[in-house]
Protein backbone atom coordinates (compact mmCIF):
# COMPACT_ATOMS: atom_id res chain seq x y z
CA UNK A 1 0.00 0.00 0.00
CA UNK A 2 1.50 3.60 -0.73
CA UNK A 3 1.37 6.45 1.92
CA UNK A 4 0.84 9.89 0.66
CA UNK A 5 3.31 12.59 1.74
CA UNK A 6 0.48 14.05 3.53
CA UNK A 7 -0.12 11.58 5.64
CA UNK A 8 3.49 10.96 7.06
CA UNK A 9 3.22 14.93 7.82
CA UNK A 10 0.07 14.81 9.43
CA UNK A 11 1.67 11.69 11.23
CA UNK A 12 4.74 13.36 12.73
CA UNK A 13 2.58 16.15 13.31
CA UNK A 14 0.60 14.31 15.28
CA UNK A 15 3.73 12.25 16.94
CA UNK A 16 5.25 15.93 18.02
CA UNK A 17 1.98 16.97 19.78
CA UNK A 18 1.86 13.76 21.92
CA UNK A 19 5.90 13.82 22.53
CA UNK A 20 4.84 17.57 23.64
CA UNK A 21 2.18 16.73 25.96
CA UNK A 22 2.96 13.06 27.50
CA UNK A 23 6.98 13.60 27.70
CA UNK A 24 8.14 14.91 31.37
CA UNK A 25 8.89 18.64 31.25
CA UNK A 26 13.16 18.40 30.46
CA UNK A 27 11.51 16.79 27.25
CA UNK A 28 8.68 19.06 26.57
CA UNK A 29 11.17 22.07 26.74
CA UNK A 30 13.63 20.53 24.50
CA UNK A 31 10.49 19.92 21.89
CA UNK A 32 10.73 23.15 20.35
CA UNK A 33 13.43 26.53 20.28
CA UNK A 34 9.74 28.53 19.56
CA UNK A 35 6.35 28.52 20.18
CA UNK A 36 4.88 28.46 16.43
CA UNK A 37 6.60 26.05 13.70
CA UNK A 38 5.93 26.01 10.24
CA UNK A 39 4.09 22.86 8.34
CA UNK A 40 2.68 21.89 5.03
CA UNK A 41 0.11 19.76 3.41
CA UNK A 42 -1.72 18.73 7.00
CA UNK A 43 -4.72 17.09 7.19
CA UNK A 44 -7.19 17.57 9.57
CA UNK A 45 -8.38 15.14 12.90
CA UNK A 46 -11.70 12.79 11.42
CA UNK A 47 -15.07 14.08 13.22
CA UNK A 48 -16.03 11.96 16.01
CA UNK A 49 -20.17 10.60 14.73
CA UNK A 50 -22.21 11.37 17.90
CA UNK A 51 -24.22 8.26 18.85
CA UNK A 52 -27.83 9.11 20.46
CA UNK A 53 -27.03 12.74 20.38
CA UNK A 54 -29.19 15.26 22.19
CA UNK A 55 -30.28 18.65 20.70
CA UNK A 56 -31.14 21.51 22.90
CA UNK A 57 -31.18 25.15 23.28
CA UNK A 58 -28.32 24.42 25.83
CA UNK A 59 -30.86 25.24 28.90
CA UNK A 60 -28.21 24.84 31.72
CA UNK A 61 -27.26 25.47 35.17
CA UNK A 62 -23.85 26.77 34.68
CA UNK A 63 -23.34 30.34 36.60
CA UNK A 64 -20.72 32.35 34.69
CA UNK A 65 -20.40 34.72 37.42
CA UNK A 66 -17.89 32.48 39.76
CA UNK A 67 -13.86 32.96 39.90
CA UNK A 68 -12.22 30.35 37.61
CA UNK A 69 -8.65 29.19 36.79
CA UNK A 70 -7.05 27.37 34.89
CA UNK A 71 -3.61 25.98 34.31
CA UNK A 72 -2.31 23.25 31.07
CA UNK A 73 -0.94 23.07 27.47
CA UNK A 74 -2.12 23.73 23.88
CA UNK A 75 -1.34 23.02 20.99
CA UNK A 76 -3.33 24.54 17.59
CA UNK A 77 -2.86 23.64 14.38
CA UNK A 78 -4.40 26.35 11.97
CA UNK A 79 -4.17 28.47 8.49
CA UNK A 80 -2.62 31.56 7.93
CA UNK A 81 -3.19 34.09 5.94
CA UNK A 82 -1.19 33.03 3.18
CA UNK A 83 -2.48 29.73 3.36
CA UNK A 84 0.12 27.92 4.91
CA UNK A 85 -0.10 25.12 7.51
CA UNK A 86 1.06 26.38 11.31
CA UNK A 87 1.27 24.82 14.53
CA UNK A 88 1.49 26.61 17.34
CA UNK A 89 2.10 24.57 21.21
CA UNK A 90 2.62 25.99 24.44
CA UNK A 91 1.41 26.78 28.30
CA UNK A 92 -1.46 28.48 28.96
CA UNK A 93 -3.01 30.22 32.63
CA UNK A 94 -7.09 30.81 32.13
CA UNK A 95 -8.34 33.56 35.13
CA UNK A 96 -12.11 33.95 35.10
CA UNK A 97 -13.63 36.26 37.64
CA UNK A 98 -17.19 36.85 36.76
CA UNK A 99 -17.85 38.24 33.06
CA UNK A 100 -14.11 38.93 32.92
CA UNK A 101 -11.52 36.33 30.85
CA UNK A 102 -7.74 36.82 31.17
CA UNK A 103 -5.86 34.03 29.45
CA UNK A 104 -1.96 34.04 29.09
CA UNK A 105 -0.43 32.05 26.45
CA UNK A 106 3.71 31.15 26.80
CA UNK A 107 6.11 29.28 24.61
CA UNK A 108 7.07 25.97 25.78
CA UNK A 109 10.19 27.92 26.94
CA UNK A 110 7.60 29.56 29.28
CA UNK A 111 8.07 32.70 27.36
CA UNK A 112 4.69 35.40 27.06
CA UNK A 113 3.29 35.39 23.87
CA UNK A 114 0.10 37.27 24.46
CA UNK A 115 -2.09 38.26 27.37
CA UNK A 116 -5.37 38.68 26.30
CA UNK A 117 -8.32 39.78 28.23
CA UNK A 118 -12.49 39.68 27.01
CA UNK A 119 -15.44 40.92 28.87
CA UNK A 120 -18.92 42.14 27.62
CA UNK A 121 -17.90 45.70 27.43
CA UNK A 122 -14.32 45.08 25.23
CA UNK A 123 -11.20 42.97 24.54
CA UNK A 124 -7.71 43.73 24.88
CA UNK A 125 -4.31 41.61 23.45
CA UNK A 126 -0.98 42.21 24.87
CA UNK A 127 2.14 41.02 23.07
CA UNK A 128 6.05 41.56 24.59
CA UNK A 129 7.40 45.05 24.30
CA UNK A 130 4.41 46.52 22.31
CA UNK A 131 1.14 48.90 23.04
CA UNK A 132 -1.48 46.79 24.11
CA UNK A 133 -3.93 46.39 21.67
CA UNK A 134 -7.91 46.56 21.96
CA UNK A 135 -11.14 46.23 20.04
CA UNK A 136 -14.91 45.11 21.26
CA UNK A 137 -13.66 41.50 19.49
CA UNK A 138 -11.64 38.79 20.98
CA UNK A 139 -11.65 36.79 18.16
CA UNK A 140 -10.71 39.70 15.64
CA UNK A 141 -7.79 40.64 17.88
CA UNK A 142 -6.26 37.27 18.23
CA UNK A 143 -6.62 36.30 14.66
CA UNK A 144 -4.74 39.72 13.69
CA UNK A 145 -2.03 39.43 15.97
CA UNK A 146 -1.65 35.66 16.41
CA UNK A 147 -2.96 34.00 13.33
CA UNK A 148 -5.64 32.05 14.79
CA UNK A 149 -8.41 32.98 17.31
CA UNK A 150 -9.17 30.78 20.40
CA UNK A 151 -13.18 30.86 21.27
CA UNK A 152 -12.85 32.62 24.52
CA UNK A 153 -16.35 33.29 24.77
CA UNK A 154 -17.47 29.09 24.52
CA UNK A 155 -14.44 27.90 26.56
CA UNK A 156 -15.87 29.75 29.37
CA UNK A 157 -18.78 27.18 29.60
CA UNK A 158 -16.75 24.31 27.31
CA UNK A 159 -14.19 23.85 30.25
CA UNK A 160 -16.45 23.20 32.89
CA UNK A 161 -18.17 21.25 30.71
CA UNK A 162 -21.23 22.45 29.28
CA UNK A 163 -22.85 23.95 26.58
CA UNK A 164 -23.31 27.48 26.14
CA UNK A 165 -26.23 28.98 27.01
CA UNK A 166 -26.51 31.20 24.07
CA UNK A 167 -27.48 29.29 21.36
CA UNK A 168 -28.83 25.68 20.50
CA UNK A 169 -26.04 22.95 20.90
CA UNK A 170 -25.87 19.13 20.19
CA UNK A 171 -24.71 17.10 22.80
CA UNK A 172 -23.58 13.72 23.45
CA UNK A 173 -23.31 12.14 27.57
CA UNK A 174 -20.36 9.57 27.36
CA UNK A 175 -21.69 6.00 26.89
CA UNK A 176 -19.43 4.34 29.32
CA UNK A 177 -19.96 7.25 32.29
CA UNK A 178 -23.55 8.83 31.63
CA UNK A 179 -22.54 11.57 34.22
CA UNK A 180 -19.73 13.02 31.82
CA UNK A 181 -20.11 14.23 28.20
CA UNK A 182 -18.56 13.11 25.72
CA UNK A 183 -19.00 15.73 22.48
CA UNK A 184 -20.37 19.22 22.38
CA UNK A 185 -21.67 20.52 18.86
CA UNK A 186 -21.81 24.26 19.03
CA UNK A 187 -21.30 27.17 16.92
CA UNK A 188 -19.44 25.49 14.07
CA UNK A 189 -17.50 24.27 16.80
CA UNK A 190 -16.47 20.18 17.54
CA UNK A 191 -15.96 19.76 21.04
CA UNK A 192 -14.61 16.31 21.98
CA UNK A 193 -14.05 15.18 25.85
CA UNK A 194 -10.91 13.02 25.81
CA UNK A 195 -10.54 12.63 29.55
CA UNK A 196 -11.72 13.32 32.89
CA UNK A 197 -9.49 13.86 35.87
CA UNK A 198 -9.06 10.79 38.08
CA UNK A 199 -10.65 10.73 41.48
CA UNK A 200 -10.47 12.37 44.05
CA UNK A 201 -9.57 15.28 41.32
CA UNK A 202 -12.75 16.54 39.48
CA UNK A 203 -12.84 18.49 35.97
CA UNK A 204 -11.58 17.96 32.42
CA UNK A 205 -8.07 16.54 32.25
CA UNK A 206 -7.75 16.49 27.87
CA UNK A 207 -10.23 18.30 25.37
CA UNK A 208 -10.19 18.61 21.93
CA UNK A 209 -11.59 21.22 19.75
CA UNK A 210 -12.06 21.53 15.53
CA UNK A 211 -13.72 23.45 13.45
CA UNK A 212 -13.71 23.37 9.93
CA UNK A 213 -14.58 26.85 8.24
CA UNK A 214 -11.73 28.21 9.06
CA UNK A 215 -9.59 25.68 9.88
CA UNK A 216 -8.63 24.96 13.22
CA UNK A 217 -7.78 22.49 15.78
CA UNK A 218 -6.91 23.03 19.15
CA UNK A 219 -5.92 20.33 21.75
CA UNK A 220 -5.99 21.42 25.45
CA UNK A 221 -4.34 19.62 28.45
CA UNK A 222 -5.77 20.90 31.76
CA UNK A 223 -3.06 20.15 34.80
CA UNK A 224 -5.29 21.81 37.46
Amino acid sequence: MLISNRSIRSARWLAGWFHYFQAPRRAALGFAAAAVVTVSGLTGCASVTPRQPSTSNATTSVTAQTSRAYHGRFAVQYVDQNGAQRNAYGNFDWQEAGDTVTLQLRNPLGQTLAIVTSSPASASLELPNRQPLTADNVSTLMQNALGFALPVEGLRYWLQPSAAPTSRARTEQDPQDPAHLKEIVQDGWTINYVAYADAPATGLKRVNLSRQEPPLEIKLVLDQ
